[in-house]
C-alpha cells in the first residue's frame, strides 16, 4: 500500500476531507507566519482523533515518511512547516476537545487543536483564567503553546506553559499512545515525561490533549507605561514583586508599531526605552516621571511582531540573559547587527528579549549567529519561549556542551529510532 493509501485509510471516512494532496489547498500548511520558509508538503493530514493520530503515525513510520505536527502555525523558528518535499504535515487543528471544567481541581482537559483564546474563553464561563496569553491567541493553539513551552505577556505571574500542564497525552513515532492525564497535584512515579514533552518542538511524540491548570482570575490590574532614559533604567524601575506584566521597548521598536498601525505615540516626549507594567495598583515611579495609565496600552506591545513584518521577511530571535547584562547585550546587538535593522522587545521582567533582524537574506544566518553567540557568551540563552526550530538547530552548540547534546540526541533516537517526527528541528540533522 502507498503512503497516501494508507494515509486515506487511517482516516477512514474522513479522508475525502482531510487528506489534502491538491497544492493550493497544502501551500498555507507549507509556508510559516514569518514567510522565512516555505515548502510544499507531500500531504496534509487533519486527523479528529488520537486513534487517527496514531494510525497516521504507524502509516508514516511504515515509509520512513517525515511527519511535522502543526497547531496554528503561528511559530517563528521554522518548526512547524516542511524542509523536505516528501514530509507529511499534521494538522493537530481538528483535536478540538473542550471537556468540562473541573471546579475543585481548577483544571480542564482540553485538544491540542484548541485555541488559546478558546481555552480563555472557555476557563472565564466557569469563573477562572487560564495563564498563558500571548498576541496570536486567536490563532496559536494549546499543542503549539506546548511544543515551544510559550511564556507570553503575563509570564511573570503565572509562569511558562511548562508550569501550567499537569498532565498530558501523545502519540508515539511507533503509533503508541502514552496517556498522563490524571491531573495528579504530585505524582512521582518514575520519569517526568509530560515535562520532557513540553518545549520538545514536535521531535518526540505528537501531543494530542492537554490537562491544564487554571486559576482564579485576579482583579484588574493598573497598566502603566513609563518613558525611560536607557534599558539599565527600565529595569531600575522593575517592581519587586506582585508584577502581572513588565514589558520592554526601545524607541525604534515602538515606532515602528506607531508607523504601521497608526496608533499615537502615546508620551509627552520620545524616550530610549519604554517600560509597561500591569500592577495590582498605582507603580512607584520618580517624580516628574513620564508615564501615562491606560489599559489599551497593552496594544502596543501586542502589535510590535505585526509591524516589524510589514518592513519584510525578519529574523526573529528570541534570547533570555540576567538582568544585570541586558543593557549592555542590547548595545552590543545594536553594532553586531549593522547595517542592518534591529528592533529590540520583550518580556523583561524574565530577561527575555525578542530581536527582529530586517535586512539580511533569509538564508544568510551569519548575523543570527553573532547576535546569539553574544547572548551564549553573556551567560544567556539562544531559545528562550520560541523554541530553537530548524532557525537555530545547527547553533544550539552554543549554549550546550556536547554532553549535553549528546543527552537529547539519545532520548531522540529512543522515542524517535526512524526520526521521522520533525527532523531537523531542535538538533540538527
Amino acid at each position: 500500500m502507498v503512503l497516501l493509501d494508507a494515509l486515506r485509510a487511517a482516516l477512514g471516512p474522513d479522508a475525502d476531507a482531510h487528506v489534502l494532496t491538491d497544492p493550493d489547498l497544502t501551500a498555507a500548511y507549507g509556508t510559516d507566519w514569518t514567510r522565512r520558509w516555505s515548502r510544499l508538503p507531500a500531504a496534509v493530514v487533519r486527523p479528529g482523533s488520537v486513534e487517527a493520530v496514531a494510525a497516521v503515525l504507524r502509516a508514516c513510520a511504515e515509509h520512513e515518511t517525515p511527519v511535522v505536527p502543526q497547531g496554528g502555525n503561528t511559530g517563528l523558528v521554522g518548526a512547524s512547516v516542511p524542509h523536505s518535499g516528501d514530509a507529511v504535515v499534521l494538522s493537530t487543528t481538528r483535536l478540538d476537545r473542550l471537556d468540562p471544567v473541573d471546579p475543585v481541581s481548577r483544571q480542564v482537559t482540553v485538544g491540542a487543536g484548541v485555541t488559546l483564546a478558546d481555552l480563555q474563553r472557555h476557563a472565564r464561563a466557569s469563573g477562572l483564567g487560564y495563564g498563558v496569553d500571548t498576541a496570536s491567541r486567536d490563532t496559536a493553539t494549546i499543542g503549539g503553546t506546548v511544543a515551544t513551552n510559550a511564556g507570553g505577556l503575563r509570564v511573570c505571574r503565572y509562569g511558562d506553559t511548562r508550569a501550567q500542564v499537569i498532565g498530558l497525552r501523545a502519540v508515539l513515532a511507533d503509533g503508541s499512545v502514552l496517556s498522563r492525564l490524571q491531573g495528579l497535584p504530585k505524582d512521582g512515579a518514575g520519569y517526568d515525561l509530560v515535562a520532557l514533552l513540553v518545549g520538545s518542538e514536535g521531535t518526540l511524540a505528537v501531543v494530542t490533549d492537554v490537562r491544564v491548570r487554571l486559576h482564579r482570575p485576579d482583579r484588574p490590574g493598573v497598566v502603566t507605561l513609563v518613558g525611560c532614559s536607557g534599558v539599565a533604567d527600565a529595569v531600575g524601575l522593575l517592581p519587586d514583586h506582585d508584577v502581572g506584566m513588565a514589558e520592554l521597548m526601545t524607541l525604534d521598536s515602538l515606532a515602528l508599531t506607531c508607523r504601521a498601525t497608526g496608533l499615537p505615540h502615546p508620551l509627552r516626549r520620545q524616550w530610549p526605552a519604554y517600560l509597561l507594567l500591569e500592577t495590582p495598583d498605582l507603580p512607584d515611579l520618580p517624580d516628574g516621571a513620564d508615564a501615562v495609565v491606560d489599559e489599551r496600552l497593552v496594544a502596543y506591545r501586542e502589535r510590535h511582531t505585526e509591524a516589524v513584518s510589514t518592513l519584510g521577511i525578519a529574523h526573529k530571535l528570541d534570547v533570555a540573559l540576567p538582568l544585570g547584562s541586558i543593557d549592555e547585550f542590547v548595545a552590543q546587538a545594536a553594532r553586531l547587527a549593522e547595517p542592518h535593522r534591529l528592533y529590540v522587545f520583550g518580556h523583561l521582567a524574565e530577561g527575555n528579549l525578542h530581536l527582529e533582524l530586517v535586512g539580511p537574506d533569509p538564508d544568510d544566518d551569519s548575523v543570527d549567529a553573532a547576535l546569539l553567540g553574544l547572548a551564549a557568551r553573556m551567560g544567556g540563552t539562544i531559545a528562550s519561549e520560541h523554541g530553537v526550530g530548524t532557525a537555530k538547530a545547527s547553533l544550539l552548540g552554543l549554549h550546550r556542551d556536547e554532553a549535553d547534546l549528546a543527552a537529547m540526541r539519545a532520548i531522540k533516537r529512543a522515542l524517535d529510532p526512524r526520526g521521522i517526527l520533525n527532523p531537523g528541528a531542535v538538533l540538527a540533522v
